[in-house]
């Protein structure tokens, strides 16, 4: 029987984190504010079909990923540690990537809100949603939105297919998410984002730098991520291009981040050349990779 190895996380920061950095009663005073079962009965959608990706697999060290209370509490506590140097500046890149003028902003796996509220209220007149697949995280997020006084959607759906008409909106965003997901999932959710953006939107992924990640070995053993080397092997600007998407850009960000930007574009209308480009992109599995930009 393979015994699996503590992350470097688990050994070394989680100890540090919960006796010294973290506020544990803060989070204990959070965690007993929120009704979270009424909260999550509410916010469920019925339809939902959990992929097993997602439901069987632990996230960031929790039992049961992110499909628990404990996950949703300690999320934005952890995380403000987790992304040096600061976590509003990593978030920030996102928002100044920005070079459309949104009216309506979808935010997928947003979690526990912090990039949504992040961008309601760099663009206060858009129409915002966030969608995550938990409804803990969910129920977090809406309690923020609601201290913090802002108005946004909160659904909870799966990234990959989404109940939104055809070009429903003008900025699609993806914060720290593919390193989270397969890579076949994440080239389906660029597929379903290209579906689901106007002609001249754009989309904008903030995440993991795949080049640092796939010459770190120890980078991508710190945390218990159980799709990260999948994503290291990886190429957003190529699984952008496969999806149909132009004026492919990726900005690298402190050595351990990257932000890549494109937008949808006119040759989008060409239906023959979705449908080809749908086929391709779907064929490659998770092992053979679009190859990685020889940098």
């Amino acid at each position: 029987m393979k015994v699996r190895k503590d992350t470097i996380y688990k050994q070394f920061l989680a100890p540090l984190l919960n006796n010294f950095l973290i506020d544990k009663e803060a989070i204990e005073d959070f965690s007993h504010s929120i009704d979270w079962e009424a909260h999550s009965d509410r916010l469920t959608n019925p339809n939902l079909v959990y992929p097993k990706y997602y439901s069987s697999q632990n996230f960031h060290g929790n039992e049961g990923g992110y499909l628990t209370i404990t996950a949703a509490v300690t999320y934005d506590p952890i995380t403000q540690y987790a992304l040096p140097p600061n976590e509003i500046w990593v978030r920030n890149s996102l928002i100044d990537a920005v070079q459309v003028k949104p009216r309506r902003i979808l935010d997928l796996g947003c979690g526990t809100g912090s990039m949504t509220l992040m961008l309601k209220e760099a663009f206060p007149q858009a129409e915002v949603v966030g969608i995550d697949l938990s409804t803990y995280m969910l129920a977090c997020a809406e309690a923020k939105a609601k201290t913090a006084g802002l108005n946004i959607q909160w659904r909870h759906d799966n990234a990959e297919k989404i109940g939104f008409p055809d070009a429903s909106f003008d900025l699609l965003t993806v914060a720290l998410l593919f390193h989270e997901t397969p890579a076949k999932v994440s080239r389906q959710i660029l597929l379903e984002s290209f579906r689901l953006l106007r002609i001249g939107g754009q989309i904008i992924i903030l995440d993991g730098r795949q080049k640092t990640l796939r010459q770190t070995d120890w980078l991508m053993e710190f945390f218990e991520e159980p799709y990260i080397k999948s994503y290291a092997r990886g190429n957003i600007d190529a699984w952008l291009g496969a999806a149909g998407f132009g004026a492919v850009e990726t900005q690298d960000l402190w050595w351990l981040y990257q932000v890549s930007s494109a937008t949808k574009p006119l040759l989008a209308q060409d239906t023959d050349i979705r449908a080809e480009v749908n086929h391709n992109i779907l064929d490659c599995d998770d092992e053979n990779n679009f190859p990685a930009p020889a940098y």
